[in-house]
């Protein structure tokens, strides 16, 4: 379980021009943090300023005492889910999810332990064997949130993971999503339009 707490501080996200006044906010264990907003308002950016994939304009960002200013991606321990789950279409369920523990050192019976602990808590071990692209949307949706997670990362990033989804599945694994981030102690930030989705899923909502 993680200890750390995400701070920005006056973090100002962008490419030529900001995207949003000054942010300022804090995200503790456990805690699910939705922000809200219009679609092209900057909310997949503030995830790829958090993640390393864009730089910031200004302001700063901080892992516990750690500043994440100049440290890349790979270096930040951050878990990413996007609206493409983009899993490895070669692979079995179990070894999609134990690829960034393979990729972080773990050894192969190190990574297939902890996948198969995740497969049973998102309800998918009967067929962990099983390609991913014979999977539905919704089992997409859960390989993918395993994956992120896998590897313990100190941060949890959610980019609308589940919007091209049926009310129904969305809702039911928005409410997985909850269940694991809660249970791991991850500090989460998941950006939507939905104010469904925020009220189901946030510990606390930022609306822009």
């Amino acid at each position: 379980m993680t200890t750390s707490i995400l701070h920005a501080h006056d973090l100002v996200i962008g490419y030529e021009k900001a995207l949003a006044p000054p942010l300022n906010f804090s995200v503790r264990p456990g805690e699910i943090v939705v922000v809200v907003g219009e679609s092209g308002c900057g909310k997949s950016t503030l995830l790829s300023t958090l993640a390393g994939v864009t730089p910031t304009l200004s302001g700063d960002i901080f892992l516990g005492d750690k500043d994440l200013s100049g440290v890349p991606i790979h270096k930040r321990n951050i878990g990413l889910v996007f609206q493409d789950p983009l899993l490895f279409p070669h692979l079995s369920l179990i070894d999609n999810i134990g690829y960034s523990l393979r990729a972080s050192g773990a050894s192969k019976n190190a990574a297939r332990i902890r996948a198969t602990e995740l497969l049973e808590w998102v309800g998918l071990s009967e067929i962990a064997g099983q390609k991913t692209w014979q999977l539905s949307g919704g089992q997409a949706g859960r390989v993918a949130l395993a994956r992120a997670i896998a590897a313990k990362p100190a941060v949890l990033l959610l980019d609308e993971p589940y919007s091209a989804l049926d009310t129904a599945t969305r809702l039911r694994l928005l409410a997985d999503v909850k269940t694991l981030v809660t249970s791991e102690g991850i500090p989460t930030i998941h950006v939507t339009h939905d104010h469904r989705e925020a009220d189901l899923l946030a510990t606390r909502t930022l609306t822009w």
